[in-house]
């Protein structure tokens, strides 16, 4: 259970935060929730995405209800390092969108005195361990697991299925590209696809 603290004392301690799920699973909400509680506090706060989160808002960091706070996209992850100083606390958003250097660079931030807030996917539509998130959950001195609710049965969500055509890796969407599935929900459906696959390998339907 995460305990929030929103001051880093008087010796400079860091740490390191991750808020990890599927999507449509509050990630995000919980993120900004934070960096807010932190502006309260008289914190010095930087936010930053990846550049190529476009999907609301060029700039900002913005939840699947709406809410919104001020952040700098940028194109790397060591972009970070140059443009978080005198800060407090440092947000990322959409983590798994970075490169390999993420984790490296929290890790620095954190050892210089920073609380880094981290928000992203652990899983990719294919159920697997999505980009630096893995490296991150490892190094992080908090983890918070968030779940959606699953569009098949109702229970707990943690899988983020892709209901839109393609295997790209990377596909920015909303409702319309992705469902929150349970386990069970999420292997049916695999196994749907993969028997539909089978008998028309011509055209297969998206996983």
């Amino acid at each position: 259970m995460f305990l929030e603290n929103t001051s880093n004392g008087s010796g400079r301690s860091g740490w390191i935060e991750v808020i990890c799920g599927s999507m449509f699973s509050g990630k995000t909400e919980e993120l900004i929730r934070r960096l807010q509680r932190a502006r309260i506090a008289r914190q010095r706060v930087e936010i930053f995405k990846p550049q190529i989160d476009t999907r609301y808002d060029d700039q900002n960091v913005v939840s699947h209800n709406a809410n919104a706070i001020a952040s700098t996209p940028v194109g790397s992850a060591t972009h970070i390092l140059l443009l978080a100083t005198a800060v407090d606390v440092v947000g990322i958003d959409e983590a798994q969108f970075f490169d390999g250097e993420l984790p490296a660079v929290c890790n620095q931030l954190a050892s210089q005195g920073v609380r880094v807030i981290i928000a992203g996917l652990d899983m990719d539509y294919l159920g697997k361990p999505f980009g630096p998130m893995p490296a991150l959950l490892a190094m992080a001195e908090y983890v918070t697991k968030v779940h959606a609710i699953c569009m098949g049965c109702g229970n707990l969500a943690h899988y983020s299925h892709r209901t839109a055509p393609g295997d790209s890796l990377v596909l920015l969407g909303e409702t319309d590209a992705y469902v929150p599935l349970c386990r069970s929900c999420y292997q049916k459906v695999k196994l749907g696809a993969e028997v539909r696959s089978a008998i028309n390998p011509g055209n297969p339907a998206p996983l």
